[in-house]
């Protein structure tokens, strides 16, 4: 499925504290798989979801700095950590806090996938990370994703943080 036009309305969709939205895909993010609470709450149907590519529900407020660092992260086999902002299907948003992880074929050495699991995030944490998106997404307007990618690590070397423990103390 070709990723629909989706106009961005601000209402927000929130999820339920004992609730996690969970999609693997494969090493292209086609998605392969989607529980009932990510089918819910992004308001796509499983067939819709099941062969899109999983930016089909990225929100244009999420920057693409965060989503190379996040490629580049599991494409090496690490594990990423990060608060993103989604675009359901209705055009409303939901911000969740994702842990994305490789998977590996039977061997254990090749990555056939990848699997998320995603949870409601603390409010202040959405707070502080949104004002700090709109600062990368505004130096992705003026020069792209390389301005991107360096207003990134401006902000955590200011912080004194790698990414991941940037998250984690927020």
């Amino acid at each position: 499925m070709r990723k629909p036009h989706i106009t961005p309305i601000d209402k927000e969709i929130e999820i339920p504290d004992n609730k996690f939205l969970v999609s693997k895909t494969d090493t292209r993010g086609i998605i392969k798989y989607a529980n009932t609470t990510f089918i819910e709450i992004s308001g796509y149907t499983e067939k819709e979801l099941i062969g899109s590519n999983h930016n089909i529900i990225r929100h244009p407020d999420m920057p693409r700095a965060v989503f190379k660092l996040l490629w580049d992260t599991i494409q090496s086999g690490k594990e990423f950590w990060g608060y993103v902002k989604n675009l359901a299907k209705d055009g409303s948003y939901y911000w969740v806090f994702a842990h994305v992880t490789p998977s590996y074929d039977t061997s254990g050495t090749k990555i056939i996938g990848f699997h998320s699991d995603r949870r409601k995030p603390r409010k202040e944490a959405v707070l502080k990370v949104s004002q700090i998106y709109a600062e990368i997404k505004k130096a992705e307007a003026k020069g792209g994703l390389e301005a991107g990618l360096k207003k990134l690590n401006e902000i955590l070397e200011t912080e004194g943080k790698d990414y991941a423990e940037f998250v984690f103390s927020i």
